[in-house]
Order: structure tokens, then C-alpha cells, then sequence
């Protein structure tokens, strides 16, 4: 989820603009107990013992001298105690080395807030230093300012995540350009977040810390642990106490991974959190890592792989530059790295949601509890973190104000210019608590930062503050506050003379999700293939053969990049005898669709499960079909949850739901597409599909199952087991512009329109 393309357009090479020295803050407290060769420290629930010799047995033992865990020390000399019980008067115990360390205190969580020394003792400066956390781990921060600091207040961001967020600035202008620097100090030292960065460029302070366990920071790396929550409270306390905070609160920003982070620290109600803008997120883990029951061996897999790699010791690669330049702490630090708990084999092991154990994983549990405004931004066809947002558009319940906006497009679309101007409004009202701001000179060089980010366009601007010539910063955010709450940005990439670059061709909102005016449309499949509003009234249902290898198939052609305004696609068209495809006739006018989709199926399989995948499109009157949204599902872990609405199935992929098919019998499955946003146009077809998933995403692809025999898949479109097909119309919505060039919108690949024959099913 980092932004790669960002990070080596952007931030390049400068003698000139080095790193500035290391600072590390006061102490604010903190048990680490060093003793000989040894050093320990009690945690929340965890006990942190490094610097002892390779293969040394270890033990915890309670003030009685009884054993409460035990283990052996890594090549590194360090082991991590996890899951420990609480208590006090530990001590940590070698008989091989005859050495006793204590006494030392497991926390709870419920016990372990420090007092607020800890935050207002710590002091940041601009350049690289480290923020100690409540259980003394020191993690790596990199801050910028605009200016120095006795000239602030400065309104302040932060940004969290296990990529390379502390590694040292780097400029963005080269050398002949440095005077932009005076204008933007951040020009030459450069955060390697993109958020950062771009907060920056409009006179923000940014602190850029690295998760636990990642980068320079010390302890062990654990995806969205308990600790990494604590921490990110931890962060928010100790860089609101900074003297040159603005209003002595601050912002999250960051889109994907310190885009996710912001949802787990915000639900822990650090109280100097000002607001919160994720972009480009999950739902909810399990939706990412298994879609619909379905384990994600692309991007999925390849993203925990390549983060458990960099936070093995030095794994990032800048560390050893660190260290080699004097930085004991990040020396000291890399010894715990080893102590990473391995997600991946977590993750291949899982079959079924587990309530007890996903619920912390799952935003959409928890989201409800984050009491600051809140700024959204996530596109239907990312080809990264996926289309799986939308189950949090409703649970925002506690945050005073909220705002949502979705889109076709990728990964890096939360960029563009009409989300970036609203971005920074946003900033401004609720973490800066200004208004009447005017952003003339960001507008200046926005044009060549957006020619950056977004490679192949031309003429991409960022459009004014739409409360410039407000002054009243209360009369601004009521006015803000009374806008509609959804904004739904249609047709990127049709909004502009180049087709592809990232402009909508209009745009709509709503007051909430799912979206007032929308009428659930259901269509039903015939034998003849079509697709009408009443039930098939004969016979004849149809069938196409299971193929296990389309779930190792993408849509970009070899060297193609998802990121290019027109990407190189390579999306195939289905095989004969290998999907089962429905159509309408000819649209006689515009039909918006906004929202998810449900096919309600009849499925009849000669195995006893099936992986389905169920995948809309439009077949236009220019002859091209145009990619819309997909959706899979295993049949076994179908069963739908208590949530489940008419247009969305929410299975609950639990094992107590879990039920296999039973071969040569029919039984009705549902399968969700999730959400997309619309306009099919006059004359064209609304085409429906069933087969394998796969071919459908640029880098998702899907572990499915296979049998020894093969497997035939029945779909019923029979007056007896007729499937059908629930789409989210809505009323209310007028497009201003006609049918958008194929290829143009972002997202959504086109070819050739062909017609296609099904296999009719054996009686």
C-alpha cells in the first residue's frame, strides 16, 4: 500500500539537503531495566528481554518464584514474552547465565496510561529523533516545520505506519530549484509520505513516526496489536504537548496503510486528536486478506510479505545508514526486531471469521467509538486495499462531523485535485480551526506536483478554497456541516480533454449511505440469457465449468501500470462454457446505479462447495464492454449475518455457518458485488456474469479450491429456481455529460463487446 511511483518522483537525491541530527527527546519516564547483558521491560501484556547471549534460556517467574512463561533467547539474543498475565514484582530469570532481573510490572491496558509527564516531558524538533511510548519502547519520528519553531503556532499532522515513515527527508526539487525551498522549507527535507508531503506544501508541521518494531523504532512488529493503538495514542499526546502545536491538537492524514492506522488510534480516543483523514482503506481486514472466504494471494499476501520483510532487523534499508552515522538507539532497537509475529502463516491458517479474534482487525466494528471529525476518501475499483470501504460509511456514529467521497479509480486517486482541495478545507476547519484561507501559491505549483503523482497528465490544477472569502471560522464549518455527508465523484477520467486523467465528469451527494433516492431494482435471469424485471415463467437453466486457474489471473498486461492514466488492460473476455452470462436490452434512458449489489442465486454444483464470482458490466452501443465491479463468494461460507440487507448479503463466513453443498442439489447462495457508482447510458446493456473468480483486478488474486474430477456449477434461470439479480438504481441523479469515451473512466477496463452462447444445464 506504499506509494512507490510518489516516493521516486517526488523525493530524489540532494547533497545539499541532508539529514538533519539526531534529537532525542527528554525522558518522560519508562522501566526498562538493564542488568549485566540483559535488558527487560514490562509491557502491556508483554515482557521484552534483548540483549542476552544467542539460544539462552529464559523465564518470567512471579514474586514467588513460580514460573509463569518461558522460552529460549533468538540469534539476536531477544525474545518477546507475548500474551502474559498481568501482574507485579516479575522478575526475568536465567539459570544458565545465574542472573535474576527485577522486579518488573505487566500492564493492562486498562492500567497502563502514564501521566501526562511522560508527553509533556518529551521534546521534537525538526529532523530525526524518537518519541518514548507509555512502555518505555522509543519509536522513530521524522518532523518537519514550516518555519522555526518560535514563530509558530503551526497547525500539525501525523502520519503512522510500518512503511518508512521516520526514514530521513529528501528534497523534491533539484539543485537549480532550491530557492523554492525559502518558499517551502519542507522542498528540501521531504517526508516520505505523500499526506506529509502534501500537508507541507500548505505550512503544516508533519511527524512521520514508524509502528513498532519497523524501521528504526524498537520492539517487535504485530499487525494492528493492541500495542500499536496504545502507541499511536501515545504519539498523538506527546506531539500535541509540543510548544509549536497550533490549538494544542493534531490531525491524522495518510492514505492506505497510515491511512488504515488512523481508524485503530482514533477508536482509542487519544484526547488531543483534533480530527482524522483516512483515504484509500479496508473495511475490514478479513475482506482484504479472505474476499468472500476466498484467501488473497495477491496483493493481499504480497503486502504482509513484504512488510514482515521490512521489519526483520535493518529490513527497510535505511536503518544501517542511521546507525552507521552514530544512531545507538536504532542499533539498539533493530535487537527485538526479530521477535515479528508471522501474519502470513496467521493468515494462510485462517478459514473462518472468528468473531473474537477478527473483531479487532475489523474497522467496522469499531469505528463507531472515534469522536472527531472525520474525512473519507476511498475509490470502488482500488486495486490495493479493494472496494470493501463502504461497510464504515454508516458507522461513523460518534464523530461530530463526517465526510465521505467515492469514486471510480485506484489506489492513488485520493490525490486528485477535486479531493485534495476539499482535503485541505477540511484541515483547515477542523485541525488549523481557520478559515478564509487562500492557497495561491499551493495553486501555483500544483500543476507540476500533479504531473507527478499522476504520470501522463498535463493540466491538472487544484481549484481554490471554497471558503477563501469566509473569515468566520464558526460560520464555515456550520456551512460545511450542513452539506450533505456523501459526495460521489462519476466517471473519472471522462472529465477532461485527456481521456484518463483523474476529473470526474460530474458529481452528486447524498445525505447518507446507502444513498437517499436509491431503489432496489431486481432483475431476473431467463432461460434465454436475458435479464427482465419479472420471474422466467419456463424451463431451462444454465451451467459452466469451475476453472481453478482463473484465480491466479490479472487484468494488466505484461509492463502495464495501474497508476498510468490509460493503463496497458488486458482483461479477457470468459471462455466458452466457462461462465454463465445474463443481459438486458438496450437501456431506453440513463440509469444511475449507486451502492452494492446482491445476486440472489439458485446454484446446483457436482462437488459440495464452489467458489462464484459475479461480475457487472455495461455493453455499450459503441460496441465495447466496460468493466463496472465484482464480487466473490465461496458457497460454503455464504450463510448470511444479521446485518444482511436487501442489496448486501454480509455472510458471516463463520464456522458455525459454514455448510457444504451437497452435490446434484439445488440451493439458493448469495453473493454481494460490492459498492460501485455508475451511469449506465442510453443504449447500452447491463450485463451480468457468473463464473471462477479471477481476471477481474489488477492484483488480487484468489487461493480457490480445485477437485480432482473438476466441477460443473448449475445457475438457475428456470421458473423453478429462478436466480436474480438486486441492483442499487437511483433516483434523483442527472449526468450532465454523454456516453464517456472506452478506455477513459479509472478503474474500469474495456474491450471488444462479444455475445456469448450459454451451456444449458442437464435437466
Amino acid at each position: 500500500m506504499q506509494l512507490g511511483r510518489v516516493a521516486i518522483a517526488l523525493l530524489v537525491a540532494c547533497a545539499a539537503c541532508g539529514d538533519n541530527s539526531d534529537k532525542t527527546p527528554t525522558d518522560g519516564g519508562g522501566d526498562t531495566i538493564p542488568e549485566g547483558p540483559f535488558k527487560v521491560r514490562g509491557s502491556v501484556e508483554q515482557v521484552h528481554i534483548w540483549k542476552v547471549p544467542p539460544a539462552t534460556d529464559v523465564q518470567v517467574i512471579d514474586a514467588n518464584g513460580a514460573q509463569i512463561v518461558a522460552g529460549t533467547t533468538d540469534a539476536l539474543g531477544s525474545i518477546i514474552f507475548r500474551k502474559v498475565a498481568p501482574g507485579t514484582g516479575y522478575h526475568v530469570h536465567s539459570t544458565a547465565l545465574d542472573k535474576d532481573v527485577g522486579p518488573i510490572n505487566v500492564m493492562t491496558i486498562e492500567n497502563s496510561q502514564p501521566d501526562q509527564s511522560l508527553y509533556s516531558g518529551q521534546t521534537l524538533v525538526a529532523g530525526n529523533q524518537y518519541i518514548k511510548t507509555r512502555d518505555g519502547t522509543m519509536l522513530s519520528a521524522y518532523v518537519t516545520l514550516p518555519g522555526p519553531p518560535e514563530r509558530g503556532p503551526y497547525p500539525t499532522v501525523v502520519t503512522y505506519s510500518g512503511y518508512d515513515e521516520s526514514r530521513p527527508g529528501a528534497p523534491i526539487v533539484p539543485p537549480a530549484q532550491e530557492g523554492l525551498c525559502n518558499l517551502y522549507p519542507i522542498a528540501c527535507v521531504a517526508p516520505t509520505n505523500p499526506s506529509a508531503l502534501f500537508a507541507g506544501l500548505f505550512n503544516y508541521a508533519t511527524v512521520s513516526v514508524n509502528m513498532r518494531g519497523t524501521g528504526c523504532s524498537g520492539g517487535a512488529y504485530d499487525y494492528f496489536e493492541e500495542l500499536q493503538q496504545l502507541d499511536g495514542y501515545d504519539i498523538i499526546e506527546t506531539v500535541a504537548a509540543q510548544s509549536w502545536v497550533m490549538n494544542g491538537k493534531v490531525g491524522m492524514v495518510g492514505l492506505s496503510y497510515p491511512g488504515i492506522s488512523q481508524l485503530f488510534v482514533a477508536s482509542v480516543r487519544p484526547p488531543h486528536l483534533a480530527a482524522i483523514a483516512p483515504m484509500s482503506v479496508i473495511g475490514n481486514s478479513f475482506t482484504t486478506m479472505l474476499p468472500g472466504g476466498m484467501v488473497n494471494e495477491g496483493f493481499a499476501g504480497e503486502w504482509i510479505t513484504n512488510v514482515l520483510k521490512g521489519a526483520k532487523p535493518f529490513g527497510q534499508g535505511w536503518e544501517q545508514a542511521k546507525v552507521d552515522a552514530g544512531d545507538a538507539v536504532c542499533a539498539d532497537n533493530q535487537l527485538l526486531h526479530g521477535q515479528y509475529v508471522d501474519n502470513i502463516a496467521m493468515a494462510r491458517a485462517t478459514t473462518y471469521y472468528d468473531p473474537s479474534f477478527f473483531d479487532h482487525y475489523n474497522p467496522t466494528t469499531f469505528v463507531d467509538k472515534i469522536d472527531v471529525p472525520v474525512f473519507f476518501a476511498s475509490a470502488f475499483q482500488d486495486e490495493q486495499t479493494g472496494p470493501y470501504f463502504f461497510t464504515l460509511l454508516d458507522k461513523f456514529t460518534s464523530s461530530p462531523a463526517t465526510r465521505f467521497t467515492i469514486y471510480n479509480g485506484v489506489h492513488i486517486d485520493a490525490f486528485q485535485p477535486a479531493v485534495l482541495a476539499e482535503w485541505i478545507d477540511f484541515l483547515e476547519l477542523f485541525v488549523a480551526n481557520r478559515s478564509g484561507f487562500d492557497n495561491h501559491n499551493q495553486r501555483a505549483v500544483a500543476p507540476m506536483i500533479f504531473s507527478q503523482v499522476f504520470q501522463g497528465t498535463s493540466d491538472l490544477d487544484l481549484p481554490p478554497s471554497r471558503f477563501a472569502n469566509i473569515t468566520d471560522v464558526n460560520a464555515a464549518k456550520a456551512q460545511w456541516m450542513n452539506e450533505p455527508k456523501v459526495r460521489v465523484l462519476f466517471e473519472l477520467g471522462a472529465g477532461n480533454a485527456h481521456a484518463g486523467e483523474p476529473v470526474p465528469s460530474f458529481e452528486h451527494s447524498f445525505t447518507s449511505f446507502p444513498p437517499d433516492g436509491q431503489v432496489p431494482t431486481r432483475m431476473y435471469a431467463q432461460p434465454t440469457g436475458t435479464l427482465v424485471t419479472t420471474m422466467p415463467a419456463t424451463a431451462g437453466d444454465q451451467s459452466f465449468a469451475l476453472d481453478p486457474d482463473n484465480g491466479t489471473r490479472g487484468i494488466l498486461a505484461p509492463g502495464g501500470d495501474v497508476w498510468d492514466s490509460l493503463p496497458a488492460y488486458n482483461w479477457l473476455q470468459h471462455p466458452a462454457g466457462k461462465a454463465v452470462v445474463f443481459e438486458t436490452t438496450p437501456l431506453t434512458v440513463d440509469a444511475v446505479n449507486v451502492g452494492t449489489a446482491s445476486a440472489d442465486l439458485w446454484v446446483r454444483s457436482s462437488v459440495d462447495d464452489a467458489d462464484l464470482q459475479v461480475t457487472i458490466t455495461e455493453v455499450r452501443p459503441d460496441g465495447q464492454e466496460m468493466f463496472v465491479q465484482s464480487g466473490t463468494q465461496r458457497a460454503s461460507l455464504a450463510k448470511s449475518s444479521a446485518s444482511a440487507t436487501e442489496l448486501w448479503p454480509a455472510p458471516s463466513e463463520t464456522e458455525a455457518d459454514s455448510a457444504k453443498l451437497t452435490p446434484g442439489t439445488w440451493k439458493q447462495i448469495r453473493v454481494g458485488v460490492p459498492v460501485f457508482a455508475h451511469v449506465f447510458r442510453v443504449g447500452s446493456k447491463i450485463r451480468i456474469s457468473v463464473d471462477t473468480p479471477g481476471a477481474t483486478r489488477a492484483t488480487w488474486t484468489y487461493k480457490l479450491l480445485t477437485f480432482a474430477t473438476g466441477a460443473t456449477i448449475d445457475i438457475g434461470s428456470s421458473a423453478t429456481h429462478p436466480s436474480s439479480f438486486d441492483l442499487p438504481f437511483v433516483n434523483g441523479v442527472t449526468p450532465t455529460t454523454s456516453l464517456p469515451p472506452c478506455p477513459s473512466l479509472r478503474g474500469q477496463p474495456c474491450h471488444t463487446a462479444q455475445a456469448y452462447t450459454n451451456t444449458p444445464a442437464a435437466p
